[in-house]
């Protein structure tokens, strides 16, 4: 019993390894489509500088803004799973830090937590700097 559910165990972790893997290819790579399709239908994207986004047409549309917005790139520091999550620690060419938390069912993302500065982003990339009163996350 303990040899099948150790079995189980290290497969699915296996999965979600696998899960975040491909997310970070998708990013790097700008492709929308392809990171859309890693989340589930009601799938919940909140990186908590901003407003969460729920579904997985919504996610897409998030992504296409933003890539068309800046060029991003994730460099891995760190991967962590544990059971259903997988924990990365990242950095991007230009200094800023962050974290997500990546929540896999079934092969798809239902959830995705992601913690990084905001107004550090918006000042690297030449953003406007958006008022804190129109959005309370930031």
């Amino acid at each position: 019993m303990l040899l099948r559910y150790l079995k189980s165990y290290i497969c699915n972790s296996v999965a979600e390894l696998r899960i975040l893997q491909k997310w970070i290819d998708c990013f790097n790579a700008a492709d929308a489509v392809a990171l859309a399709n890693l989340y589930a239908q009601d799938a919940i994207n909140h990186q908590v500088a901003n407003t969460p986004v729920i579904g997985k047409t919504a996610i897409h549309e998030m992504f296409v803004n933003e890539f068309a917005t800046s060029k991003m790139v994730c460099i891995v520091e760190h991967i962590f799973e544990d059971g259903e999550w997988a924990i990365m620690e990242w950095k991007d060419p230009l200094g800023l830090r962050g974290c997500g938390f990546f929540h896999v069912q079934n092969d798809k993302i239902v959830f995705q937590r992601g913690y990084w500065d905001k107004l550090s982003f918006l000042k690297q990339h030449g953003l406007p700097v958006e008022n804190s009163d129109e959005n309370p996350n930031t």
